[in-house]
């Protein structure tokens, strides 16, 4: 058999246009394999033959020396595209994602839907299913609420994203919206990110409050490992010493993921501050730092919303943030998507 060819990782990946037998003779069933947009993967346990190597395309075989290959920038050498309806994720674009915390009723959700589309906004969030920290809280209308979303969302033409809590919920919403969200406190609720994986559904998953890089992109590692390679990470804050502000927003850690993957990235200026004077700095912080999209609250009325009130923008104020982020995306040379 010869030596065996391992370029320095725990893991060889190999990529072809379509499945080889013979290599999966070779490799004796040491591999994983997956189909993806960019052909078939081989994930080896251990080297592959040196023999093989030399029949295969230059560059499709190499090792990784990280943790997440499925996610990692060398996969496919840039950046992958993910579409949420018409709403395309790390083009040349930004999309923005607006909508209120969580529906609380069918006019509540389509005077938003109505005000964010005319502003320029390309995907409309609201939450149906509420993990709150207090029991006590409103925690959502559950079934009704993803009925309201999917009427609003035909009704308007504009696609739709909400959060899955747990995995006996990820069919109820696959049903009706068109992406999943996996929020913070579920980003290593590893069935719950398999059960998303296997829903044939984009989703975009919010990094923990208290998570790491590694642990964050390993979350998505998850979902691409169940073949679903439409994964849009999400930066909404970290939680630091600093009690100012809800969270801490990680723009340095939100570009550097950029860099060690090839997954869309975008980042929730509404939960990483909380407080809505601070939501237009901090997206215009997010966009020049290379976000791809944003997810913004918007409520009618704020004073009056059952959760977030006080991080959620006016119709006004989102009008006024659409236009400052534009500003801001165009000095860097992206666009903002509009579906007007």
């Amino acid at each position: 058999m010869g030596r065996n060819h391992r370029e320095g990782g725990f893991l060889t990946i190999i990529r072809l246009p379509e499945r080889s037998e013979e290599v999966e003779r070779a490799l004796r069933g040491k591999f994983r394999l997956l189909d993806s947009p960019w052909g078939t993967i081989y994930l080896v346990n251990g080297g592959v033959p040196d023999g093989i190597v030399a029949k295969l395309p230059k560059g499709s075989v190499w090792g990784h020396k990280g943790v997440a290959p499925l996610c990692s920038r060398d996969l496919i050498g840039r950046s992958s595209i993910v579409k949420i309806g018409d709403a395309e994720f790390g083009g040349e674009g930004i999309v923005v994602c607006a909508g209120p915390c969580a529906v609380e009723s069918r006019e509540q959700i389509s005077e938003t839907a109505r005000v964010v589309k005319a502003a320029g906004a390309g995907v409309l969030r609201g939450g149906a299913f509420k993990p709150r920290t207090s029991p006590y809280s409103f925690q959502g209308l559950g079934i009704e609420g993803l009925k309201i979303l999917r009427e609003v969302s035909d009704e308007m033409g504009i696609p739709v994203l909400t959060e899955a809590t747990s995995p006996d919920q990820v069919p109820q919403v696959a049903e009706y919206a068109d992406a999943i969200q996996i929020g913070a406190r579920n980003m290593q609720n590893f069935e719950l990110l398999r059960a998303a994986g296997r829903a044939g559904k984009p989703v975009v998953l919010k990094r923990g409050i208290s998570a790491t890089i590694e642990e964050w992109v390993l979350a998505a590692e998850y979902i691409l490992l169940e073949g679903n390679w439409n994964v849009i990470l999400c930066e909404r804050g970290i939680r630091t010493f600093e009690t100012a502000t809800r969270n801490v927003l990680d723009v340095g850690g939100m570009a550097l993921v950029k860099t060690m993957t090839h997954l869309p990235v975008i980042a929730d200026p509404s939960h990483a501050t909380g407080r809505r004077d601070l939501v237009i700095p901090a997206s215009k912080a997010a966009i020049a730092a290379g976000a791809d999209g944003l997810l913004i609250e918007v409520h009618p009325h704020p004073e009056e919303a059952a959760s977030d009130g006080p991080q959620s923008l006016t119709p006004g104020e989102f009008r006024a943030a659409m236009s400052e982020i534009s500003e801001v995306a165009r000095a860097v040379g992206r666009s903002c998507i509009c579906r007007q």
